[in-house]
């Protein structure tokens, strides 16, 4: 795959994924007050509006200059490290879902002082729709860079 197309499905996913995540949340801005709770899946799934200005489970909370300088490093070092590797097949889902992830959380930061995070599971902290996209981008990209774990010893 020629470079410009590799660059341009990777911007493509990350603007897919900064929209999604922004509509999301002005929904739930929109819809739920602030600490209210709407049980979608009795005992599983569970609709909240949580204000999160820390980042990975509440971590640096209150430290907005941090979480942002933090962010913009790694979407740095991120963008590098798929220039390297761009030939690797799907890199640029998996770039693109962590990139537009990142930069969602990022604006709603900038924007609010924090991120919205709406959806609860049992037992795991709220998260939301960047939450997501990171996450299946960091699986994507350890799938992809061929993580297997340790090697099987003989018997």
């Amino acid at each position: 795959m020629s470079p410009r197309r590799d660059w341009a499905r990777a911007g493509a996913v990350v603007i897919a994924v900064l929209v999604a995540d922004q509509v999301t949340t002005a929904l739930v801005r929109g819809a739920i007050a602030e600490g209210d709770r709407r049980g979608v899946i009795s005992g599983v799934v569970t609709l909240v509006h949580d204000q999160n200005s820390g980042v990975a489970f509440s971590l640096l909370t209150g430290s907005d200059i941090g979480v942002v300088l933090i962010t913009l490093v790694v979407l740095a070092g991120l963008i590098a490290f798929h220039a390297r590797n761009r030939s690797r097949p799907q890199m640029w889902i998996a770039t693109g879902m962590i990139v537009g992830g990142a930069l969602g959380n990022l604006v709603d930061r900038v924007r609010a002082g924090s991120v919205t995070d709406f959806v609860k599971l049992p037992a795991w902290p709220a998260f939301n729709l960047a939450d997501s996209a990171i996450t299946l981008g960091v699986i994507g990209l350890i799938l992809i860079l061929g993580f297997r774990g340790a090697p099987a010893r003989p018997a």
